[in-house]
């Protein structure tokens, strides 16, 4: 049985929109090589593409890792959670609780890249609520509370610890 982290594939596509946006914006902070650079734009634009009804979940589940990889090019913290957050967004095709990751890493980005103002990830927050649609915000209701389901993203692991299971929380809290 799958698990409910999953989501179907139409609510999968509709989160995708949500997870794009909140990696899109925090895209410039990736500096890297430009072979790096153009592979986190490349998954960035799939996952567009995706939450717009191209492509599948299975053409999408072989390159999911790809941004991932990218990331370790960065040449800054901020540079790295950016790339995460695309990773994230872009493995929505596979598991539609991977949109909730890649908002949390989008804020770690924003956090990383202004150390000197910790109101930053609030703000980042607040801009990534107001970016959501009823419909989004629907479908995120339908994942379980982070920490309380151990198959897929939102079980006990990274996402549930410091800012990311923060942002996560915060997210979960404000949509009710």
């Amino acid at each position: 049985m799958a698990s409910i982290q999953t989501l179907d594939d139409p609510d999968r596509r509709t989160v995708a929109r949500w997870a794009w946006a909140c990696a899109e914006r925090v895209l410039p902070l990736f500096d890297a090589d430009e072979a790096a650079v153009e592979e986190v734009r490349s998954a960035l634009a799939r996952t567009r593409g995706y939450s717009a009804g191209e492509g599948s979940a299975a053409e999408e589940i072989g390159k999911r890792l790809i941004a991932v990889k990218a990331a370790s090019a960065a040449a800054t913290p901020a540079g790295a959670a950016a790339a995460r957050a695309v990773a994230q967004a872009a493995a929505v095709s596979h598991m539609g609780a991977h949109a909730l990751g890649a908002a949390a890493y989008a804020a770690k980005a924003v956090g990383s890249a202004n150390p000197d103002r910790p109101e930053a990830v609030q703000e980042e927050i607040r801009w990534q609520l107001a970016q959501l649609s009823e419909g989004e915000r629907a479908v995120l209701r339908l994942l379980p509370p982070l920490g309380t389901d151990p198959s897929g993203p939102l079980g006990i692991g990274l996402l549930s610890r410091g800012i990311l299971g923060s942002t996560i929380r915060e997210i979960q809290k404000q949509i009710g």
